[in-house]
């Protein structure tokens, strides 16, 4: 069965959700887990955004380019531009982060990933108010 728009935006941010908190355990653990973080940083932002455009109704590519993602968004609405950088910043740990020959972010590095995916996550969640 189809979900509908509600069910889908909510499991969106769900998973983003569970990625920020996936992403902060990571952290508590300390360089080693530094990769790790950011990857659920980059997942997190990602998946609310793309919940974002599942309630515009804007349909979206398989991408994990955040910038890209952005643009659709912009075509509606642009009160996510001033995240654009940090997007941009955090874009790389979607895929650079699962390869061992890949630079290890800082752990600095990792909570700014985190503040921009918490940043996203908040400001979806209040523009689409309670569903």
């Amino acid at each position: 069965m189809k979900k509908s728009k509600r069910d889908l935006v909510l499991a969106w941010l769900d998973k983003a959700r569970k990625d920020i908190a996936m992403a902060k355990m990571a952290v508590e653990r300390g360089d080693e887990f530094a990769d790790m973080a950011s990857f659920h940083a980059q997942q997190a932002a990602e998946k609310a955004l793309k919940a974002y455009l599942v309630w515009l109704g804007v349909e979206f590519p398989k991408t994990h380019l955040l910038g890209q993602l952005l643009d659709l968004i912009g075509s509606k609405d642009d009160s996510f531009e001033n995240l654009r950088d940090g997007l941009e910043a955090i874009t790389a740990f979607a895929v650079e982060s699962r390869y061992p020959e890949s630079f290890l972010p800082s752990l600095n590095d990792v909570e700014d990933a985190i503040s921009v995916a918490e940043e996203v996550y908040e400001q979806v969640r209040r523009r689409i108010g309670s569903i």
